[in-house]
């Protein structure tokens, strides 16, 4: 483990997470906003990556989320490292059964909470009634794919995780591609044809987010699992000591895998196209590519080189991650408090630059926050 890890958590697991976190709080209209006042090549393009594709395709918009799906696949083996030090053993297999069950009950916890709070962010508490509330979440697939992923970590050995993670995405594969739909027929992977689409229609209650499919559906969480087994991968490789994994052969040896899976992907694309909505098994293959390449650019700089001070407000986003993500879906208007606050200076500066301000000073009433709950020690840990 990493000299620059404490308490057996990789400060670069949590730069990365506040990497992709402040595109979703702040980043992206900052963005958007930068694109109309300079519409400039770079900030164009910047802009349309920031969009999700109508259906098929990838942006880096489409990352976002099983990055950070993906590095709570990581967190886990540190996460386990206490318990199975504490108990004396080298695996999470080998753990005293009243130690699983403990942290069954903890996972279960934590699985419950988010989903929840999944509800709460989508709008439970405004009481439109039953039909009207959406219950699939980004939050409620987090807790779900982390818990599976971590079930499956706890009871198979690093060989029937890795057939798990196989079995998973060519079996989701075979069912979108070979069961029939209804009035469809079988393999039709567009948004009312899908499986997937069927199912959320068929057995998600309450609204779908995008009325005859939902992006965070029943069948689409079972792939997802596989994302986060990826990190749980990677966070197993990094912690081996074998004397032949030095540090740079396992960059090496992560940059390989990174291109493997891109690769895969890519190739898969032309059968089963990438697309974050299905969360395809070429999804899960090209963003968990590029998720061992993002981490590998954080660990590198962050955790090897020592270079942490650049990502200091990275980390304050990574350490409250779930607070500022359900804050900045509506539940604060932080919006209000910087027109509030920087309103009156913005308004002498050229008006085709203010909103850019405006979105800055956004993110800079967010940062103030999450600095005062990080000097407070106040997180919101689920």
């Amino acid at each position: 483990m990493s000299k620059t890890a404490i308490n057996g958590r990789l400060i670069s697991l949590d730069a990365l997470r506040g990497f992709v976190m402040f595109w979703i709080m702040s980043g992206e209209h900052i963005i958007h906003a930068l694109a109309k006042a300079a519409p400039i090549p770079i900030f164009v393009w910047m802009s349309s990556q920031l969009h999700h594709p109508e259906w098929d395709g990838i942006t880096f918009y489409d990352m976002i989320f099983p990055i950070f799906l993906f590095v709570a696949g990581v967190s886990m083996p540190y996460s386990f490292e206490k318990k199975m030090y504490n108990a004396g053993v080298n695996t999470p297999r080998e753990l005293p059964s009243e130690e699983k069950r403990k942290i069954y009950r903890s996972m279960l916890k934590r699985t419950c909470i988010l989903v929840v709070l999944g509800f709460i962010v989508n709008g439970l508490l405004k009481f439109d009634g039953f039909d009207q509330t959406r219950f699939a979440s980004v939050l409620g697939r987090i807790g779900l794919a982390w818990f599976f992923a971590g079930l499956i970590y706890l009871n198979f050995d690093l060989k029937k995780q890795v057939y798990w993670f196989v079995g998973i995405l060519i079996g989701y594969y075979l069912v979108m591609r070979f069961i029939p739909v209804p009035g469809f027929g079988a393999g039709i992977l567009t948004k009312e044809g899908s499986f997937e689409g069927y199912l959320d229609r068929l057995f998600l209650p309450g609204r779908l987010h995008s009325k005859v499919y939902d992006p965070e559906g029943l069948l689409s969480t079972i792939p997802a699992i596989a994302t986060a087994l990826l990190g749980v991968f990677l966070g197993t490789f990094l912690k081996s000591e074998h004397p032949y994994y030095s540090i740079k052969n396992k960059l090496i040896i992560m940059t390989g895998s990174a291109i493997i899976l891109i690769i895969v992907g890519l190739l898969w694309d032309f059968d089963f196209p990438i697309n974050k909505h299905l969360w395809t098994s070429s999804f899960v293959c090209f963003v968990g590519g590029f998720s061992i390449l993002f981490f590998i650019f954080f660990y590198v700089l962050i955790d090897l080189f020592g270079y942490q001070k650049w990502a200091f407000p990275l980390l304050l986003i990574g350490s409250n991650s779930i607070l500022i993500y359900m804050a900045s879906e509506g539940l604060v208007n932080f919006k209000h408090t910087a027109e509030y606050v920087f309103g009156g200076l913005i308004k002498f500066t050229p008006l085709v630059w203010q909103p850019v301000f405006t979105t800055i000073s956004v993110t800079f009433v967010q940062l103030i926050l999450l600095y005062f709950l990080y000097k407070k020690k106040w997180f919101l840990k689920v």
